[in-house]
């Protein structure tokens, strides 16, 4: 089993990059591949990023491409997400998530992981 606590959420305005992170405890981070999602108030919660186990390989859906990155440390049990060039609808909570397999293939969905965190709320202003 693993625990997630998601940290480094804020308020910040369209355009600004931040940087949020999940610390994981438990049993050993690289056994686990990691996704990030996020809920939108009033909306379904969707896929935003995925990365396998070793890293090596990422995922993300269309609208944060070439504006977030996936990475992890797996020395430090810690995931991150870098944000760049946020946008208002990026606003939500972000939830970071973990399911014990390679990874492979990258797992998009919801219900194919095992490990939630209880998330952080970003928020964008215009």
């Amino acid at each position: 089993q693993v625990q997630l606590v998601e940290s480094g959420g804020g308020f910040v305005q369209a355009g600004d990059s931040l940087r949020i992170a999940c610390a994981a405890s438990g049993r050993p981070f690289n056994t686990y591949s990691m996704g990030w999602f996020r809920q939108a108030p009033g909306k379904e919660r969707e896929f935003v990023a995925a990365i396998t186990r070793s890293g090596a390989i990422t995922t993300y859906t269309d609208s944060v491409k070439g504006r977030f990155t996936i990475s992890r440390d797996n020395a430090k049990n810690t995931l991150h997400l870098q944000m760049n060039s946020l946008k208002p609808e990026d606003t939500a909570v972000y939830y970071c998530a973990a399911v014990s397999d390679s990874g492979i293939p990258i797992r998009r969905l919801g219900s194919e992981y095992t490990y939630w965190g209880q998330g952080t709320q970003v928020t964008v202003s215009s």
